[in-house]
C-alpha cells in the first residue's frame, strides 16, 4: 500500500552505545547503558576504521557480544554499530486486520475456545457452548397431587458461560398410574422454578378411565433464559392426578408393563446457547 511520505516501520532501529577498542577481538554490546542481545549477526551493521564490515565473515555474536575476526588494537576505531530491529517484532495488529489466513494451524487451542470472554464475546447467538447430560436408571413413585421440588430423579446441574445465554432442555422417559381412572403430569424444574404450567407442567398421561393403567412414554423440551452465571440445577419433576376421587393412587416413574424390574431410563440433556 504506498504513503505519502515515510513508509511507517515496525520494530526497534538503535545506535549502540560507543566501544573503547583494547587488545582483543570481543566486545560487550550495549543500549543506553544496559546489555543488548540482537538476534544475529545479520541484524548488526558495524563500521570499524570507515569500512562496513560483513556478518559472519568479519564478526559474529553470541548473547549481547560480539567477536571480530582477529583481535584490535587500542588504535582502532569501532565508528558505529547500528541494531536493525528485532526478529517477529511486529508491534500490535490493528482491529480487523487478523484473517484465517494469519492463523498457523492448531493455532487455537481447545483452552481458548472455552474461555469464557470468547464464547460470550465472539460466538453468535444458537451457537451450543457446552452440553450436559444425566440418566435415571430407578423406577420412581409419588401420591403427591402438587409437583415435589428436589425428588430424586434425573436432573443436570450446569454453570452459565454468560448471563445472556439460553438453554434448551430435553427430558425423556416413561410414566404410569396404577389406577385406570388416574394420571400423571412431568414438568422441568430450574432449581425451584416451574418452567411449565404450575398445575400440569409440561407433559400428561392418563390410564383409559375404567378400564386400565397407562403406560406412556413422554418427551419434554422447552427454551429457557435464567438470566445468570451460577450453578443451576434442571430437573424433571412429576405429581400424581385422581380423576374419581377415589383417593390418592400413586403415580410411576420408569415403571413399565413387565414391572419395576430394568426400569425405563429417564434422560434428561441440557444445551447451552451462546446469547
Amino acid at each position: 500500500m504506498p504513503f505519502i511520505g515515510q513508509q511507517p516501520i515496525t520494530g526497534a532501529y538503535s545506535k549502540l552505545d560507543s566501544i573503547t577498542t583494547s587488545a582483543t577481538a570481543t566486545y560487550n554490546l550495549q543500549l543506553n547503558g544496559g546489555a543488548y542481545s540482537p538476534q544475529s549477526a545479520n541484524h548488526l551493521l558495524v563500521s570499524l576504521n570507515g569500512v562496513m564490515q560483513a556478518p559472519q565473515d568479519s564478526f559474529t555474536v553470541s548473547g549481547s557480544q560480539i567477536t571480530f575476526a582477529s583481535a584490535l588494537t587500542s588504535s582502532d576505531s569501532i565508528d558505529f554499530i547500528m541494531a536493525l530491529g528485532d526478529v517477529l517484532d511486529i508491534g500490535v495488529p490493528s482491529d480487523g486486520t487478523v484473517n484465517t489466513s494469519q492463523l498457523a494451524n492448531d493455532a487455537v487451542t481447545t483452552a481458548k475456545i472455552l474461555d469464557a470472554n470468547v464464547t460470550t464475546a465472539k460466538l453468535s447467538g444458537e451457537t451450543v457452548i457446552q452440553v450436559k447430560s444425566a440418566v435415571d436408571t430407578a423406577a420412581r413413585s409419588t401420591t403427591s397431587q402438587t409437583f415435589v421440588v428436589g425428588s430424586n430423579t434425573a436432573q443436570v446441574t450446569i454453570t452459565p458461560r454468560s448471563a445472556s445465554s439460553r438453554f434448551i432442555i430435553y427430558c425423556t422417559g416413561v410414566m404410569s398410574a396404577d389406577d385406570g381412572n388416574d394420571g400423571t403430569f412431568t414438568t422441568i424444574f430450574r432449581d425451584s422454578t416451574n418452567l411449565g404450567q404450575s398445575a400440569t407442567g409440561l407433559a400428561h398421561n392418563s390410564g383409559v378411565p375404567s378400564v386400565s393403567v397407562g403406560y406412556s412414554p413422554f418427551s419434554m423440551t422447552i427454551l429457557d433464559s435464567p438470566s445468570t452465571t451460577s450453578a443451576i440445577t434442571y430437573g424433571l419433576r412429576f405429581r400424581n392426578y385422581n380423576y374419581d376421587s377415589d383417593g390418592f393412587t400413586t403415580s410411576r416413574l420408569g415403571n413399565h408393563i413387565g414391572g419395576t424390574s430394568n426400569a425405563v431410563p429417564t434422560h434428561i440433556t441440557v444445551m447451552e446457547l451462546a446469547g
